[in-house]
């Protein structure tokens, strides 16, 4: 519980007594369990278990012992644990010591959940967001519709990032060109080959299963208006065979990463802000956004929106001591005036400021 008066303190000073006092409750849940130091081994099970959880939904439902609605929630949910790990990982909470292991378990989490940019570019648009959370060089923001008034369009994109860069080219080439600039590129070849890392962050996993999700959504239109409109498709003889494959894609892979998707960065997009935040400012990074009425989403993201506020304070806390810890956490975030549930910034377009904008 925190002690200090918080009265008359400046923003940095609020950030550091949330920090402390984060820091502090961590390490004495550590004393209390000493197994929560073998971190690296947490992780590792973390990863197997949620990776086995995956597997076995998908083989229960080709097997048929498990509908298919059963089968994407219970995969996203196994999912779910794996992008948290990334996210850890890329703030190299496990094997520091082993970079090979931590690569190799990016990469696995990575194969798991195919519809996310590659998580060796994602580390550094990351570290970067960290430093300058909501500002116009908040790429990985900016790339989950951060910032993007509310409408049908950012809800198409909200879980389908191939959407998000295609129905706003524009925005994300001013966004990239910002992210670029503020890395102060030594020379043009520099800022060119960045240029490419951008373009290049779903090759090749990320662009295969977009091919396929894709694929596999306009076929079933196309197989279900076609009818209607009375056109007869002469299919060739392999197409049932082909469509019952990518069917099981859609189920036991596919779905499970729209719903993950959708939920994290429904929740994420919405509990950081936008457009008018300082640069390291914590206190205006984000809110912590815990409604009863959004718990459906949050199952898909490990309660992302309750406690993804508290790494912008004390980034080294693993995911699941933030959980753990996340009652403590909010009571000194509440004395500091971090915003809780500021529903507000549905209508602004996610900017800080409480006058409402429609400001792309």
């Amino acid at each position: 519980m925190s002690k200090k008066p918080t009265g008359g303190m400046t923003d940095a000073q609020k950030s550091e007594h949330v920090r402390s006092v984060v820091l502090k409750a961590g390490e004495e849940l550590r004393a209390r369990h000493p197994w929560l130091r073998h971190q690296d081994a947490i992780g590792a099970t973390i990863m197997v278990v949620s990776l086995l959880g995956m597997i076995a939904s998908g083989w229960l439902y080709i097997e048929g012992a498990i509908p298919w609605w059963v089968c994407v929630p219970v995969t996203a949910i196994f999912a779910s644990f794996i992008h948290e790990l990334e996210h850890d990982l890329i703030h190299q909470m496990y094997f520091r010591s082993k970079p090979w292991a931590n690569s190799l378990m990016l990469a696995v989490g990575w194969l798991a959940r195919a519809s996310t940019v590659s998580p060796f570019v994602r580390r550094k648009l990351h570290l970067h967001h960290h430093k300058f959370s909501g500002t116009a060089s908040d790429l990985e923001e900016r790339g989950i519709t951060n910032g993007t008034p509310w409408g049908l369009r950012r809800l198409l994109m909200t879980g389908d990032n191939m959407l998000s860069v295609f129905l706003r080219p524009n925005e994300m080439r001013r966004a990239t060109a910002q992210y670029i600039q503020s890395q102060k590129p030594a020379s043009r070849q520099e800022a060119l080959k960045m240029a490419a890392e951008q373009t290049l962050a779903y090759v090749p996993i990320g662009q295969l299963y977009y091919a396929l999700f894709h694929g596999w959504v306009v076929l079933h239109a196309v197989m279900f208006a076609a009818p209607l409109l009375g056109v007869d498709i002469p299919w060739p003889q392999w197409m049932p065979a082909a469509m019952a494959c990518l069917d099981t894609f859609g189920v036991v892979y596919a779905l499970p990463c729209l719903l993950r998707t959708f939920c994290l960065h429904f929740i994420s997009s919405n509990m950081h802000y936008y457009g008018d935040v300082e640069a390291r400012n914590a206190m205006q990074q984000c809110q912590v956004l815990n409604p009863w009425w959004l718990m459906p989403m949050q199952l898909f993201c490990f309660n992302f929106g309750s406690t993804h506020a508290i790494h912008h304070f004390a980034v080294k806390e693993p995911f699941y001591v933030r959980q753990w810890n996340a009652a403590i956490a909010h009571q000194v975030m509440r004395e500091v005036g971090v915003r809780f549930n500021d529903f507000g910034t549905f209508r602004r377009a996610n900017r800080f400021g409480l006058q409402r904008t429609a400001q792309a």
